[in-house]
Formats: structure tokens, sequence, C-alpha cells
């Protein structure tokens, strides 16, 4: 089974107008709420690519209830904890501008955290855990770092979707994948880049840390994939790109579910690279019909 985890969810409510004037009253064309939230977002992909996933998270309140009917609409499994709070509302206002008003999240009790942490004690080897998105204040920074041990005690895998330091303190428990597009890559080691070469040396490192494989993302530029063995490359799907939202996401989700299935790091990669593409046409998560659209244009090329 994969695991995916998102603690921080929300309802997205989406309010579409010409115009927006500040200080006056302002009528919406269009208005939607939408369960979001990163590792939801992987779940959907993870769905169109049949392979079977739970959602994990904390929800609660009118809103959450709202968005596990959402979830149960898409046929997206799930087993959030409730807690005594309201899952957050995040306003998305698309007018002259894009505009996001996000809110930090719920306060989570001590007893729903450890309710959540019971969790893990159904893993096994063979499982995969992916951990997408923000945390809620209460939550402390290290959160998921403190999961790391006790999932690979199980034997299970794991795929934390971060970056900065963050990133780099998972390193050591060796999680299956990372995923910095070039810019976090470079960040991550204060430096720039002048070359691909210098790139990759820099992607290296973090397998040199511990990761078991390194996927470096470069928007329409295509990407990277580092393995212990090989270096692969792929360039981008060619299409027109009218959504950021959920593309890493997506290219999570097709890294992982592939190998859930094959144990195929290059394959997996292929994948990856489709479904990205693939949700990056489309104003919203892809659907199997757009990922199988996009999949013959992606070639991975053993680079050494």
């Amino acid at each position: 089974m994969i695991y995916t985890v998102t603690v921080n969810p929300a309802l997205d409510y989406v309010m579409q107008l010409e115009k927006v004037n500040a200080g006056e009253v302002n009528r919406t064309n269009n208005y939607s709420f939408l369960a979001g939230g990163k590792g939801i977002n992987v779940s959907q992909i993870l769905n169109q690519l049949d392979v079977d996933n739970t959602a994990w998270g904390f929800v609660g309140g009118f809103t959450g209830k709202e968005l596990i009917r959402q979830l149960n609409q898409k046929r997206i499994a799930s087993d959030f904890v409730t807690i005594s709070d309201v899952t957050r509302v995040n306003v998305k206002i698309h007018a002259q501008k894009e505009t996001e008003i996000n809110a930090a999240g719920p306060q989570i009790t001590d007893q729903e955290i450890t309710a959540f942490k019971s969790r893990l004690d159904d893993l096994k080897k063979g499982d995969i855990v992916v951990m997408s998105g923000s945390l809620t204040p209460s939550l402390g920074a290290d959160f998921y770092q403190q999961l790391l041990p006790t999932i690979k005690e199980a034997g299970a895998e794991f795929v934390v979707d971060t970056t900065g330091q963050a990133l780099l303190d998972t390193l050591e428990y060796k999680p299956l994948v990372i995923k910095p597009n070039h810019h976090e890559l470079a960040d991550l080691f204060n430096t720039t880049f002048d070359s691909s070469d210098v790139m990759l040396e820099y992607a290296q490192k973090l397998l040199n840390k511990g990761a078991q494989n390194v996927m470096v993302s470069m928007a329409g530029d295509g990407g990277y994939l580092l393995t212990q063995d090989h270096v692969y490359h792929a360039k981008g799907a060619v299409g027109t790109a009218v959504n950021s939202v959920g593309a890493g996401d997506s290219m999570i989700a097709g890294f992982v579910g592939t190998y859930f299935k094959t144990h195929d790091a290059a394959e997996s990669f292929r994948m990856g690279m489709a479904c990205g593409g693939a949700t990056a046409f489309t104003k919203d998560i892809a659907v199997k019909s757009q990922i199988d659209a996009v999949l013959p244009q992606i070639k991975v090329e053993q680079i050494s």
C-alpha cells in the first residue's frame, strides 16, 4: 500500500471575477470549493495509475466533512484523524491577477497527534509513505522527521516532498526519492550552476548523503534522474503550460506509483515526467487520458 500524508489539508475557495477593486464590494462570476492538499494531489494521480493508496492526515469541523465528502466522491480512500479544530479554508482569487490567501491551519492536540502516529503501526515491508505539504503551527517543524524512524523500522519506504534543511535532515533515513528543482538544488548548497554537469555534481552529493534516487526537475526543460548506478535525462513534454499547481505532486506520484509496481527507476522517472507534464497542461490534476497522451513524448536517455 502507498499512504499519502496531508497533515494540513484545506478547502480551497476559488472565486473567479474579471477584476478586484480594493476597498469596494466585488461580486464573483463563479465560485467553487475544492479539496486541496499536496498529498491529496498525489492520491489523485495514484488513483489514475490504478495504484492502491490511502490518504492520511487531520480533518475537523464542517470544512473537514466537506473535504472527506469530496475525497469519497473521487473514490480516494482515506483514514484521517478527526480533530476538534476546523480544517482551514484557503481563498484563491482569479481576477486580473491570481491572488491567494492561505490560512495557517488548525490547532492539533497531543492526543490527536498520538492518534495519527498510531496509523504507522499498520506499516509493513514494501509500503511507501509520501509526506507532502505544509505543517500546521502546532505540529512543529520536525514533525515529518519524527515519523521516519518508525517508518524505517517497519521496513517501509518514504518520500518527503520538502526543501531546504528539512530535506537534508531526511537523508540519513534514505528516502526512496527526492525531487528538488534546479533552483532548490542550488539553494541547498548556497551556490549557482553554470552548466548541467555542475548541477549533476551537486545532485550526486544528495545521493552520497543517503537519497536512493534524486530527480531534478527543470520545468519545460525536462529533468534528470540520478540512481545509485546511472544518470538519466528526459526532455519535457511539448504543450501549453496553464497550471503549475500540483505538477510537482504529480511527478512524485508518477514515480512512486510506478516504482511501487515495477521497481524500475528509469521507467518510474518516465511516468513521473509524464504525470507532471500532463498536470501542467490542464487546469486541474491530470486524469489518465491526459497522462496517456503525454507519455509517448517522454524519452528517457541514460547518459552515464
